[in-house]
């Protein structure tokens, strides 16, 4: 089965990328013809003004990749904007896609949910202004040309300001947490490049004519409108790509060092790029059961992070069955706990840690793997286009 997926560069992977993600890669290289990319056009969906780190981002990933695992002699490995292809796939698969398809994206649709509570919060700004405004242009001195105008430009400028106050956190910020927002530049996403995304996705998988796209549930959508499109193109030109299943595998939970899923922008993550300080640092800090206040109060291991970690890294049933009974019972503080586990967790990194330090002492050794897996996914992609061209006459 020829299997495809990719991963936008957003800097160094963490445990959560590993478990989520790079380890299903890893086994599905030795079983499958195997496709991965570095999608780095994807990540100007909604990152399209701070591109500055992207380059590095993308080098990032690359060391990360080879360090935990992918082999370029088993997969190929590539990076998206290298095969111009995929940009040419898009647009003619854009020319057949309704766009009603792409405004019931789930990711779209919350999108524009949470746009028109922000809207909605706008126009109760509005409401509660307009009679100020009004009391506001009475008084002063001046004689208003058109009223009714300058009074809307100033509702208009004024709650865009009291909306823009909010995101800053300057008034209630309950507000924010029911907005489901944190960015003032959240308008800035409704684009047609996030609108369209799930085409490029599409043109991303069907261009290496993939029969199987690993993916978490929150994907599935996504590699159904790929179906879809796919079935559209077929009925409209002829059969010329198959329509890719999605492969569901679980994966363990990986919680932060807060309890929260494990993010980047939590700031709660361990990164195999940590150093072991840094690592036990994260490891000491992390948080614990809220009611073990001292080392002899009993412990809720099942609502603990650190016995989480404890499940996956420390390689012995046994153990960790201990390490329950007794922060259960009490005879486990949590200090020590900790220290259990950022020895077992260094064993489980370091070898990816030595694996990453050593490909970044030849970058240009790095780059050159990800050069000609650009040119072998080019050549799968050049003869897919000329199959395309031909199917719909161009």
């Amino acid at each position: 089965m020829r299997i495809i997926s990719g991963m936008r560069p957003t800097g160094k992977l963490h445990l959560g990328h590993y478990f989520g993600v790079i380890r299903n890669w890893v086994k599905l290289q030795s079983e499958h013809d195997t496709l991965f990319f570095i999608a780095d056009w994807h990540a100007l969906t909604t990152s399209y003004k701070n591109t500055k780190s992207l380059k590095a981002h993308v080098r990032e990933l690359m060391v990360d990749w080879l360090a935990l695992g992918l082999d370029p002699s088993k997969s190929v490995l590539f990076v998206q904007s290298k095969v111009k292809e995929h940009a040419e796939l898009h647009l003619l698969f854009s020319m057949i896609t309704p766009k009603s398809w792409l405004e019931w994206n789930p990711t779209y649709k919350d999108m524009k949910y949470n746009l028109l509570k922000l809207q909605d919060l706008e126009l109760q700004f509005r409401g509660a202004l307009r009679d100020h405004v009004r009391e506001f242009l009475g008084s002063i001195p001046f004689k208003i040309e058109d009223f009714e105008r300058l009074e809307e430009h100033l509702l208009e400028s004024v709650s865009e300001a009291m909306v823009e106050a909010v995101f800053e956190g300057e008034i209630d910020r309950e507000i924010l947490k029911g907005l489901n927002v944190s960015k003032r530049d959240f308008y800035e996403t409704d684009t047609y490049g996030f609108l369209g995304y799930p085409v490029l996705q599409a043109a991303d998988i069907l261009i290496y004519k993939g029969e199987g796209v690993p993916v978490g549930e929150d994907q599935l959508p996504h590699i159904e409108l790929t179906r879809e499109i796919a079935r559209r193109f077929n009925y409209l030109y002829g059969e010329t790509f198959p329509e890719p299943k999605a492969l569901l595998t679980e994966t363990p939970k990986v919680p932060g060092t807060d309890g929260r899923k494990m993010s980047k922008s939590y700031n709660n993550a361990i990164f195999f790029a940590d150093s072991p300080q840094e690592v036990q640092q994260k490891i000491m800090k992390m948080f614990t059961d809220p009611q073990k206040l001292r080392k002899n109060d009993p412990g809720r291991p099942e609502i603990c992070p650190v016995f989480a970690y404890h499940k996956l890294f420390s390689g012995d049933q046994e153990a960790t069955a201990q390490v329950k009974e007794d922060c259960s019972s009490g005879k486990l503080g949590c200090v020590e706990c900790k220290r259990m586990v950022f020895t077992n967790l260094e064993v489980f990194i370091s070898p990816f840690r030595e694996q990453r330090e050593s490909l970044l002492k030849n970058t240009s050794a790095l780059e050159d793997i990800f050069e000609e897996g650009s040119k072998r996914a080019r050549e799968i992609a050049v003869q897919t286009m000329e199959q395309v061209r031909e199917a719909i006459g161009i």
